[in-house]
């Protein structure tokens, strides 16, 4: 793929991911999808250009605030959007919603509902590659928030003690659920508490996709090639509230202004524009495709089914009480 197909494909993901939420926004406040909804929205370059360097039998793990690294890697929309509205045609059969979604045929692990819940199964998965002498590596997404917690320190320390091949990203959004990194962290260079722990570690603008992009490759290379585990830091921003509930009384209106300046579509299709690998033509072809993918993943979603109430206990019990769910 040459250098501006690639970038017409990143413009292209980021927007997928950015009008799936979109319209997951909407078919929440309609009272179609329940529950807590984490949209992504102004952080997309993260996924966009950090998934394309796993390979496919590399294992993901990721926060609630997912939609972005499964579209990615390539879980169906239909089934994406058929879990946010609780259907069993979805990704989690209806029983994970927006917070876990799971396709293990893609080996995208979760949608992890607890802050750092996702850091000790990594290295599970990376100790587990590393005995079958397999080869794979498993990539750990979560936020900032995550850094305070001890599974990340318990889970830095075995990787780096047992050398595992493990890639740390870390989407540093400021602001974790509600408290500014300052306010929750003596030491707000996450770099360097990673570093502390001997890992490798590299920041990197998360507003920039061709960025994220470059540092992907190398980090995924560091561990791919028996180097040890390496932590990513992308520095980016969540352009909406921590959830669909949330509101956001911790930040002031002016800052979002001034990162929505930064959007990571925009600056690409600027970019495109003047440097001549996009035009307005293409950019209205791919707002065409992506509507006419959602509308299809909507209509998927709505047309789906329900899971029945004699079905409510499975997998919940051992054995079921008779007589089915009450």
């Amino acid at each position: 793929m040459s250098d501006a197909a690639a970038s017409r494909e990143r413009l292209r993901q980021m927007v997928r991911i950015r009008r799936f939420e979109e319209q997951c926004a909407a078919s929440y406040s309609a009272g179609k999808i329940r529950g807590f909804l984490h949209l992504y929205i102004g952080e997309e370059a993260v996924a966009t250009g950090c998934i394309p360097a796993l390979s496919p039998d590399d294992a993901i793990l990721a926060t609630y605030r997912e939609h972005g690294q499964a579209l990615v890697r390539g879980v169906p929309m239909r089934a994406m959007m058929a879990e946010m509205y609780g259907k069993r045609e979805g990704c989690s059969g209806g029983r994970g919603g927006s917070m876990h979604l799971f396709d293990a045929s893609r080996r995208f692990y979760g949608g992890n509902a607890i802050v750092a819940g996702a850091l000790p199964m990594a290295v599970g998965f990376a100790l587990a590659d590393r005995l079958r002498g397999t080869g794979r590596i498993t990539a750990c997404i979560f936020g900032e928030g995550a850094v305070a917690e001890g599974d990340f320190h318990e889970s830095a320390n075995l990787a780096a003690l047992w050398g595992l091949p493990v890639l740390f990203l870390c989407e540093n959004n400021l602001y974790a659920m509600g408290t500014a990194l300052e306010r929750s962290e003596a030491e707000t260079d996450l770099c360097a508490k990673a570093r502390s722990y001997h890992l490798t570690a590299a920041s990197v603008d998360g507003m920039d996709v061709e960025a994220v992009a470059a540092a992907a490759q190398v980090a995924v290379s560091h561990v791919r090639e028996g180097r040890g585990p390496y932590f990513l830091e992308a520095c980016t921003y969540r352009f909406r509230a921590h959830s669909m509930f949330d509101p956001e009384l911790y930040r002031p209106k002016d800052e979002v202004e001034r990162w929505k300046q930064r959007c990571p579509i925009a600056t690409l299709t600027a970019r495109g524009l003047a440097e001549g690998w996009l035009t307005a033509d293409v950019v209205a072809a791919i707002e065409a495709e992506i509507g006419i993918e959602v509308a299809d993943a909507v209509a998927f979603a709505e047309a789906g089914t329900l899971e029945p109430v004699s079905e409510l206990t499975r997998d919940v019990y051992a054995h079921p009480p008779t007589g089915g769910a009450t």
